[in-house]
Parts: C-alpha cells; structure tokens; sequence
C-alpha cells in the first residue's frame, strides 16, 4: 500500500522559533535597503503578494517551499526589516499570513499558505511580486522567473540531468540526502512505501556515475541503503530506513534535500489522551483574569465565546507550542469549568450549571413530547411481513397483536402504538410526528430484499476391492480288491495297510467294506472368495495299467478386482440466514412394542439429507451451518434392518462460489488368511499341496463437497 506523505518542514533551526507570541528583535542595520511594506491583492484570479523595499534589488532572492505546513519562504540578503513588527495578516484567497523575520544580516519572508502550491516572482522597480498559482494545481516547488525569462510552462517540457547524490550526517544524527537538480523547476514526488522513502523526479536522466546503491550503514543513522535508477523519463531514489523514523524535505532552488530522523519522546508533552488538531500557540501569563485569558484564546480562534457571570478567579499558566484546543481544555479543567458548543459560538460556565441547563433543556424537551399531537401514518411493506415488525417496534411477543403504550415499547413514545394488517401486509403507526419519521427510515432499512443462497452439496463415495486365493484337492483311489485282487499294500509278516480318503473309504479298499467311493479326497482347500463364485481350475491323474489304482490332483486359483464409484448431489436454495431442508431416502418398517403388549409397526429413515443455515457476511463471504447424513440399507438381522449411516455436522466460512470439502471418512480392510493341513502344509514347495492361501483388500472413501453461491438480483445463478 502506497502512503503519501506530506510533512515538511523548514531547514533552519531559527524559522521553526516563528510563533504566536513571539518576536524578535532587529540587528545591527546593513547596506542593501529595508522592507517597508507586505500587502497582498487578487489580480486575474490569482493571489499576488508585493513586498516594497528602500531600495531596488539587484536580483531575485532565494526560496523555497514546503507542504506542511504550507509555506514559502524568500531569503533577502542584507535587507532590514522596517515594518516594525514581525507578523503582517492578509487572510486573501490562499495567503493567510505573513512572518518577516530579521537575523544574522539578513531578512526572511515566510507566506503562511492555507494549501500547498508553487509560486513566481519578479522585480519592478522597488517591489517583489510574488504570484502564487491556484492551490493543489502543481506541487510546491520554488520557481523563480528573471522579467526577460521564457514562461516556466515552455521550458517545464525539457529533460534535465540529476548533477549530484549525496548523503550526509546532520549533528542530531539525521540522515541527510542531498539532491542537485538540473533545473528549479522540477518538482519532486515523496511517498512512503512502507518502510521504504520513494523520491520521484520527472523529466530527469540519472547519469551512468550515479546509477548505483549506497550503503550508509556505518553512519549510525536510521538511513541504511540509498538506490537511483532511472525509470522511463524520472529518476527514482530508493530511501531504505529501520526503525520508527520520521522524514522532512525542502527544496532551495535546484537543491532538493531529504533528512530522516528517528523519533523522539517528547517527556514534557503535554498532549497525553485526546487527539488536539487546533493551531499551536504559546502562553505565559502570572496571575492573569480567567475571563481575559478566555478572550485571548477567542482571539486567536476567531471564535465568539460566551463567558457566564459565574465564571471568575485568576490563573497562572506557561504553555509552550500547545494546539489551541489543548490550551482551552487545560484552563477549563483547572477551574472546573464546562463547554457547550453550537456552531462557531462557545459557552463556558462552571460544569454544575452547563449539566443543570442542559437537564432543563432534556425536561423541557420530553414535556413538549407529552403534549405534542399524535399522527397516524399507514406504511406499505413489500419484502417484511408487517407482524414481524410489530414485534420489533414494540418488544412484544406476540406478532400482530396491537401495542401500545407502556414499558414494553422499545422504539415508539410512551403514547404510541401500532396495528398490523396481514392481508394487505400494512403497518398502521399512531405516534408523534419525530417518532413517525424514524419509523419510515427503520422500516427504509428493514423492509429489503432478502439476498438468497444456491448450495451445492456432492457426496462422493469411492470403494476399491482386491481379492486373490489359491487352493488344492487331492484325492485317490485302490480298486484291486474291489476287481477281486488283493487290496492295499504288503508290510512285514504277510501284512498289509489299505489307504483311504476316510474310514468308509480305507476299509473298503481292503475288501473289507463296499464299493470303494472314488469321489473322496485327502486334502480339500479349493480356492475361494466372498461374493465371487467360479474358479480356474487345472487338474491331473497318476493311474496303472490296469486303472485300478489312480492319484488325482487339482489346483484352483481366483482373482478379483472392483472399483465402485457413487455420488449424490442435492442442492437447495433458500434466503440469507433461513434454516432449508432437502432429504431423499427410504423409510424401513420395524416391530414396536407398546406398553400393553401389542405390537405395532413404526417407520425409520435412511436418507440422504441436506440442511443448511446460510449466513452472507458483509464482505460477501457465507458462514454455513452444515447437517449432511448419508443412510443406507445394512445388514438383516433377527430384529430388522440395520441402516448404516455417514452422518457431519460443522460450520464453515466459504467465499461466493467456491468450493470446500467439510469431511471425510478413510476405510482400509486388508485380511491374510492361510488354511493347511498341520505338518505337510509346512513342508518347503510340497506344502503348498497341503494348503489354501486368501488374500483381501477393501478400500472405501466418502468425501462431502460443498459450493454456495449468492443469487444475484439479475437472476439465479446457474
């Protein structure tokens, strides 16, 4: 953010001693005439001021000006001061008043400006006319014009070069920089940036030796960098400072000079609390009457101030460069006195009588109210419902109802009352006619527009599924002995040892049993995953010659992956700060049981629902105030239906349109299952024969977005 800055003050020490009060005695008499005379006048719409001197001048002298406070300053060398005194007042068109101030061989003439402006001044004869152009038209720069000289606008056109850049310490520690200009009648630009200082100077070229960046740290100065570049057709100079700083500039012909200085606390300031902004004077009196001190303040204002009787008494006081209004406040506190005022005119008495006159004027007022005729006014209501206002004028609780009289109104007198009509929406208003008035401009302000509101909501749920398993059978068969053959196989002492998939199946291979079932199976782990039927399949079978004995073994594998994708996106619109609703879902019938023992059927939602209380803030953001609930149908069980439910209550701040998310939920189910026979399923690669391994991953994700949008008066916003 750019800061315009406009404090400048003078740059010698002895013009800042100009005050109210203050004067200063004449030197020793030098050679080179004396100013007898400073009149000012309006010539051709601009504001002249003539100084006449004893003696012709053998040229122009020297100014300069500054913004703040407006002044122009011209410096007459070896040249009296013969006015007898030091003050001159003017007060035409921009010139208020006039210093001339004589020291050191030496006159300075300072013009008290009421706006900052630039100015041009000429010889005739024994006279300096100094004409000063419109206020606010250029900026304050000094322009000195020789009779036989071009006009400033022709040669304001030309492009200068900067001659010089300097920097340099002043004694209380300032940092100064010192611009040489090519021509007097460049203005220069100062802006604070921040905690930059920016000097702009148009129609300028910045020579190759002065592009460059000084570094004036070790000066002990709040100045640390000071950086020139040129910028088109200006030159900018860069002021880098730290600290709390403070700056003032003046420019003295083609001088342009800058001091930065920290700030100081004045300790002996007496301006602690309250904010004065009136004219600085300075006071110094011993035993001086109240009522005389009070004129020489009324004097100074231009304020006409009414002093009661009953003010009186003496006071003894020193202030120094105190605003005017300070000064006052300090002298009525001292002597416990009030103010009251109206317009340009001032009454000051003791406090008890203001605060007794002005509870007069109060009962005065309120009785004229009790015996003050009522009105009656009928007022159309467009937008409010006239009920609603009844309670608001009234403080009532009961909308509609007539009111009138009483402690309860909160608005109208105690005389007045109000009737509502709802079918034609009218408010009839009986009271006072100042009371009538500041209801036509309430219901001004309440009977608007209610600003309306567009909520999007997208409820979005994602689910990735993964399933992989691997599984084996194996199974086998002995026929021999079921083929009349010797079943089984031999061990020692004429022994043999049948093999079966069962018990059934083993003694039948010995030809002990039946018919051996060749369906059965050693190991039977197929693969297999909820929710997915049909597997690949391989299998293979070892059998002899004869087909009577045979090995059987399957392998099976499956593997799943899903992806679901489900959104919902109700919307609704409803007015600024209006509770709205949207739900769309199924209602599920379940047994109830009452107190007598009879068994009824009730009804529970699952829903999708949306409901909302906008509020619009007056920088055109919405503070939401969010229930979303997201039903769905579950499991059955032995008592009903389980509904599972997804369900976020918040309030967000949002800006017109956008979009943010107000929740979320993250599930991540991963399951590793391994089935085997014990012993053989741990056997290094043939353990895999004696096993099923199942490997599941389920992934969901729900995620609530949410966008509203304020509709404009043009239309609903699509």
């Amino acid at each position: 953010m750019t800061k315009r800055t406009t404090t400048h003050h003078s740059p010698a020490s002895w013009l800042a001693g100009v005050t109210l009060g203050l004067g200063l005695l004449a030197t020793a008499a030098h050679a080179g005439g004396a100013i007898e005379s400073v009149t000012g006048y309006v010539q051709g719409g601009a504001e002249v001021l003539r100084i006449e001197l004893s003696e012709p001048l053998a040229q122009l002298p020297a100014g300069f000006a500054i913004q703040s406070p407006a002044r122009i300053a011209l410096d007459f060398p070896n040249v009296t001061n013969a006015l007898g005194r030091s003050l001159v007042e003017i007060n035409q068109g921009n010139l208020r008043t006039a210093n001339v101030v004589e020291v050191g061989g030496r006159t300075r003439v300072v013009l008290n400006l009421k706006q900052a402006t630039s100015y041009k001044s000429e010889l005739q004869g024994n006279s300096v006319i100094v004409s000063l152009d419109p206020a606010g038209s250029v900026s304050a720069s000094a322009s000195s014009v020789a009779p036989s000289a071009l006009p400033a606008a022709a040669a304001s056109t030309d492009v200068t070069a900067l001659k010089d850049l300097d920097f340099r310490r002043t004694t209380d520690g300032a940092g100064r920089v010192v611009l040489q200009l090519g021509s007097s009648d460049v203005g220069v630009d100062v802006q604070q940036q921040g905690k930059d200082l920016v000097l702009d100077i148009p129609r300028t070229a910045l020579p190759e030796g002065l592009r460059r960046r000084l570094d004036v740290t070790d000066f002990g100065t709040p100045v640390q960098t000071i950086t020139a570049e040129q910028r088109g057709e200006r030159v900018r100079v860069t002021i880098k400072a730290v600290g709390d700083w403070e700056h003032s500039a003046y420019q003295s012909d083609q001088q342009f000079v800058v001091e930065v200085r920290a700030k100081k606390v004045d300790v002996n300031k007496l301006a602690q609390g309250p904010t004065y902004t009136g004219e600085k004077l300075s006071l110094n009196f011993q035993n001086i009457d109240v009522r005389s001190l009070l004129q020489v303040i009324a004097d100074f204002t231009n304020f006409n101030i009414v002093t009661s009787d009953t003010v009186t008494g003496a006071l003894t006081l020193r202030l120094k460069d105190v605003p005017w209004d300070q000064a006052l406040q300090i002298i009525m506190d001292a002597k416990g006195l009030g103010m009251r005022k109206t317009g340009t005119v001032l009454w000051i008495a003791p406090k008890d009588e203001i605060d007794a006159r002005t509870k007069k004027d109060l009962e005065a007022a309120d009785a004229i109210k009790k015996l003050e005729p009522l009105r009656s006014q009928a007022f159309q209501l467009n937008y409010a419902k006239a009920t609603d206002l009844v309670a608001q004028l009234t403080g009532g609780s009961l909308p509609g109802a007539s009111a009138g009289g009483g402690s309860s109104n909160k608005f109208l007198s105690e005389r007045g009352s109000v009737m509502a009509e709802p079918r034609t929406n009218q408010l009839f208003v009986t009271d006072i006619g100042s009371k009538l008035e500041e209801v036509a401009k309430l219901i001004q302000s309440l009977d608007v527009p209610v600003r309306q509101v567009m909520i999007e909501a997208r409820i979005v749920e994602a689910s990735d599924t993964f399933g992989r398993s691997l599984g084996v059978r194996l199974g086998g068969g002995d026929l021999r002995a079921q083929k009349g053959g010797d079943g089984g196989y031999g061990l020692f002492g004429g022994n043999r040892v049948a093999i079966g998939t069962d018990y059934t199946n083993a003694t039948n291979s010995s030809g002990f049993g039946g018919p051996v079932n060749v369906g059965g199976n050693f190991v039977n782990m197929p693969a297999a995953l909820s929710g997915v039927t049909g597997t690949g399949s391989f299998a293979l079978s070892i059998f002899n010659s004869a087909a009577n004995r045979f090995l059987t073994l399957e392998l099976s594998a499956m593997e799943a992956d899903g992806q679901g994708k489900i959104i919902s996106s109700p919307r609704l619109v409803t007015a600024d700060q209006t509770k709205a609703l949207i739900e769309q879902g199924t209602e599920i019938p379940y047994n109830v049981t009452a107190p007598n023992g009879a068994t009824t059927i009730a009804f529970k939602k699952a829903v999708l629902k949306l409901e909302v209380s906008p509020q619009i803030t007056p920088e055109g953001n919405i503070i939401l105030n969010l229930d979303v609930n997201k039903d769905s149908v579950g499991q059955v069980t032995e008592q009903g239906v389980a509904i599972d439910t997804k369900h976020v209550t918040t309030q967000v701040l949002v800006e017109n349109g956008g979009t943010v998310v107000i929740g979320g939920i993250f599930e991540l189910e991963e399951t590793n299952q391994v089935n085997k026979v014990p012993l053989l399923g741990d056997v290094p690669i043939v353990g895999n024969l004696f096993k099923n391994t199942t490997k599941t991953a389920n992934k969901r994700e729900m995620m609530v977005f949410i966008t509203p949008k304020v509709i404009s008066d043009r239309g609903p916003v699509r």
